[in-house]
């Protein structure tokens, strides 16, 4: 029997992507994603506060690029990948991390388009920007439509 090793994660970007160069020149972005469960009141009035967790996120090659030019800190979106751990020694400890190794991102929320179109009276949003890790020269762009256009705004 085989098995998966896949995540869906849908957040807010941290910060702006970090992209580097490997020696024969691949670009590697990471940035952090925030998702985070929402609050409530327990029946006995207890108040559970917001529990956010921080994901660690690594694109490679075209799909770095295309986050370095599209991404910024606090957007919203989706994000498609697997889970990968590495390890190292550092100050004779071994560390370890683990981090979601992206295969697709969507764009869900820019705020500052929609804060844009609301200031110029419009409340239509422009097409989001999708990308793939296929192997691809450039990656797709256009809106998705379906089920997430509208749900996470």
């Amino acid at each position: 029997m085989s098995s998966v090793n896949k995540v869906i994660l849908i957040g807010n970007v941290g910060a702006d992507p970090e992209v580097r160069y490997l020696d024969r020149g691949v670009a590697i972005a990471t940035f952090n994603l925030a998702t985070t469960e929402r609050g409530y009141v327990m029946q006995n009035g207890t108040q559970v506060p917001d529990v956010t967790e921080w994901h660690s996120i690594v694109l490679w090659r075209n799909l770095a690029e295309w986050a370095q030019q599209n991404l910024k800190k606090s957007m919203k979106v989706y994000v498609e990948g697997k889970l990968k751990t590495r390890s190292w020694e550092k100050d004779g400890q071994i560390r370890r991390k683990t981090e979601v190794v992206a295969e697709n991102i969507q764009i869900l929320y820019r705020p500052e388009i929609y804060r844009n179109q609301n200031a110029a009276g419009s409340s239509q949003p422009s097409d989001e920007a999708v990308a793939q890790n296929d192997g691809a020269e450039e990656p797709k762009e256009g809106s998705q439509g379906g089920f997430f256009d509208g749900i996470f705004r």
